[in-house]
């Protein structure tokens, strides 16, 4: 049977339809997952839960941290002031302000990188709670952003890789219920 007369043949355009659409609809719903993965995805690394448990003094003794910068552990039964600091502040103390939906900003430069310090001090100062910019030094890379049970660190500035961060995780409170 040549071409013309399978064209000919009843239900031929419909199948043909059917299948263009068949594979239309398969596109559209693997396009859609990797659109949903793209934009659901939370930023940052998951970190162990190391409880919440309160201390009373930066003496005390207490177990290892599990990241550097802390993302959750023990911490002391205040908060360190939110906004900006040019001191850093005590990872204990730290580990609350995420306890109760902060985000820490953090940076490590050596030999003083005050370009990359204005770059932050931007970005934080448009949030008026729980957000802190603060010096970490000794830390692996440039920049680090932690929230309760998440760490993102990495060298170079992205002010979008900051600022979604910061919008994923400001404001979960992370005392137990």
């Amino acid at each position: 049977m040549d071409a013309s007369a399978r064209a000919a043949e009843p239900g031929s355009g419909r199948r043909i339809w059917l299948w263009a659409g068949g594979a239309a609809a398969a596109v559209a719903v693997v396009t859609g997952v990797f659109v949903y993965r793209a934009v659901t995805a939370q930023p940052g690394v998951s970190q162990p839960d190391q409880g919440n448990r309160h201390i009373q003094t930066l003496n005390e003794t207490i177990p290892p941290y599990n990241s550097e910068p802390p993302t959750s552990g023990p911490h002391l039964p205040y908060v360190a002031p939110w906004g900006i600091h040019t001191e850093p502040i005590p990872r204990q103390l730290q580990v609350h302000n995420l306890e109760d939906g902060g985000v820490m900003v953090q940076y490590n430069c050596p030999d003083a990188c005050p370009d990359l310090v204005a770059k932050l001090k931007a970005i934080v100062a448009g949030y008026d709670h729980q957000v802190i910019l603060a010096p970490y030094p000794g830390m692996k890379t440039r920049i680090a952003l932690t929230a309760w049970t998440r760490l993102d660190a990495f060298d170079d500035f992205d002010e979008r890789r900051v600022r979604r961060f910061i919008t994923a995780y400001r404001g979960i409170d992370h005392h137990p219920r």
